[in-house]
């Protein structure tokens, strides 16, 4: 298969079938004498029955049992805190269960030390979400790494074999470089590469999409097809992606409650008559286009205000020799929900940054509330700054204060505090509004996700800002989860009367809340409109981002 960051007519693989014969002649070559597992139903090759494991006396898998059938890519699906990671770390024994049976190539985990369990972990691959790479030695040594801690191989016959993987990927060039000059997709592949080049017969990936745009997605999904066709491996996957997860599962199993509720094919998943299962998938769609949400703001054409809150001019920003900015025209309108989307790199964040007054154009201009950003004194950058509210990613809340001393932070820590006396009306008023002042008194270790964001959301708009902004608030989110981001923005917007800019890799939380979209493609603004213009533009860079990894 050839790798392409176009759009295919259909991203589910076309899998190559092999005889049990062709199988058993490739090795693992970190266990040469060993004979590949068949390709056997009635032989998976990992087995789980009636798992239990539990932290701090809380039980996450329940008496779950699973059987990942060799040769296939299963792919596991199921809420955040659900247990997903604990159950991939339990197929090749970096975790135990505290009852029940886990069985690895036929051999039970349970009863063997680690000693007699690295044999079996030496059949498998793993990649984690954050590549794991060490930074110190070159991507060549990266990938090399299981080879030369674990077999005698002349160093000329690594290099060989670690070269003909890069040039396959697509990366042989950055051979030499280390992971820090890597992107973030670079890095992907070298991860990747790491997982396979001791040709194993079952590889495990968690969560290998997690926050990257829909181009990089649909290319990290045909890596694995492609490694999976490549090296005959036997994939286990989890992810919170639902297009990704009906693009490559041959298997799909949903963790709920610590159990396997339902397990089968794509098509018999998208059939089922599992409630639990059901709103999953449907809150995350089976593409990167959903309908539109009841909960959306609607803006009446006749109420909007003909004049933009924020108009961006012919900005251009270069760093050293990158010209990442080349040229950005932008209006934002008030009370209205812009989303700000782009691929990894194309601007996003350099963008919002000249918003904020965090960098100076080098040319060109960006005009706030009628006033040009650069002209504007310390004083005045300050007051724009109060009057701007930002949630990000992980809420970065601090660990030590309570709920209600995280929201007062910024009211008592500004240059001119604020009287306690109107602190605590401020705070105990947002806590109320967005429901969260039942945990006033807690700590955020001891609140749900949920939750965090909220308290997040209440930090930032306590300080009353007429603008906010949000930092790719869904990124590593399920798509339950998603669903309840996508709705708070909504609610806050509402509620609070605000002007909102949301930077989103995930095209259906896009077009679930924004009122107008902004693509910035190559340092430029490729589409801004609202969201039925854009899904109608035949620009094909706007076509290839906002489909991609859907049916055109």
């Amino acid at each position: 298969m050839v790798l392409t960051m176009g759009v295919p007519v259909s991203r589910r693989a076309v899998r190559a079938t092999k005889s049990e014969t062709a199988q058993n002649e490739r090795r693992s070559l970190l266990t040469p004498d060993v004979a590949r597992w068949p390709v056997d139903t009635e032989r998976p090759i990992v087995e789980l029955s009636e798992v239990k494991k539990g932290f701090d006396g809380e039980l996450v898998l329940n008496g779950l049992s699973l059987k990942i059938p060799t040769g296939k890519t299963t792919v596991i699906i199921g809420e955040s805190g659900s247990g997903k990671s604990v159950l991939l770390k339990m197929m090749n024994g970096l975790v135990r269960p505290a009852s029940g049976s886990v069985k690895l190539f036929g051999q039970e985990l349970s009863g063997l030390s680690d000693k007699d369990t690295d044999p079996l972990r030496k059949r498998t691959g793993m990649v984690l979400q954050n590549y794991a790479l060490i930074d110190s030695i070159s991507v060549l040594d990266n990938v090399a790494f299981p080879l030369v801690e674990n077999i005698k191989m002349a160093r000329s016959e690594v290099e060989d074999r670690v070269m003909d993987l890069l040039k396959m990927l697509g990366i042989a060039d950055a051979a030499r470089r280390l992971p820090s000059d890597l992107s973030g997709g670079m890095k992907k592949r070298v991860s990747f590469a790491r997982a396979v080049v001791t040709e194993p017969e079952l590889v495990l990936f968690d969560e290998p999409t997690t926050g990257l745009d829909p181009l990089m997605i649909m290319f990290v999904d045909e890596l694995i097809q492609q490694m999976q066709e490549r090296f005959e491996i036997t994939s286990v996957i989890i992810s919170h992606d639902i297009a990704s997860v009906f693009a490559l599962a041959d298997y799909i199993a949903m963790l709920h409650a610590g159990k396997i509720i339902e397990y089968g094919t794509p098509e018999e998943i998208r059939a089922t008559e599992n409630e639990a299962v059901s709103a999953f998938i449907s809150v995350g769609g089976s593409g990167r286009l959903g309908a539109g949400s009841s909960a959306a703001a609607q803006v009446d054409a006749a109420e909007l205000q003909t004049a933009p809150l924020i108009r961006v001019t012919d900005l251009h920003k270069s760093f050293g020799t990158n010209h990442v900015l080349r040229g950005i025209n932008l209006e934002i309108y008030p009370k209205e929900i812009t989303v700000i989307i782009g691929g990894s790199g194309s601007g996003k964040s350099v963008l919002m940054k000249h918003l904020l007054g965090l960098f100076l154009p080098d040319s060109g201009t960006v005009e706030i509330g009628g006033r040009l950003v650069n002209e504007m004194n310390e004083d005045e950058l300050e007051q724009l700054r109060l009057a701007t509210g930002m949630l990000f990613q992980g809420a970065a809340l601090f660990d030590s204060m309570s709920v209600y001393d995280n929201v007062a932070f910024p009211l008592l820590e500004r240059r001119k505090p604020a009287p306690k006396d109107s602190v605590a009306q401020l705070v105990e008023d947002i806590l109320v509004r967005l429901q969260i002042d039942e945990i006033a008194k807690a700590l955020p270790s001891d609140i749900s996700a949920g939750q965090r964001k909220r308290v997040g959301l209440a930090r930032a708009i306590v300080t009353k800002p007429s603008l906010m902004i949000y930092d790719e608030p869904t990124t590593g989110q399920d798509p339950v989860m998603i669903r309840y981001v996508d709705d708070m923005i909504v609610q806050a917007h509402t509620e609070f009367d605000l002007t909102t800019i949301v930077i989103s890799h995930d095209m259906q939380s896009t077009f679930r809340v924004a009122d107008r979209i902004a693509l910035v493609h190559q340092g430029t603004i490729a589409i801004a409109a609202d969201p039925e213009t854009v899904k109608q533009s035949r620009d094909p860079n706007v076509r290839k981002f906002i489909f991609a990894g859907s049916e055109d």
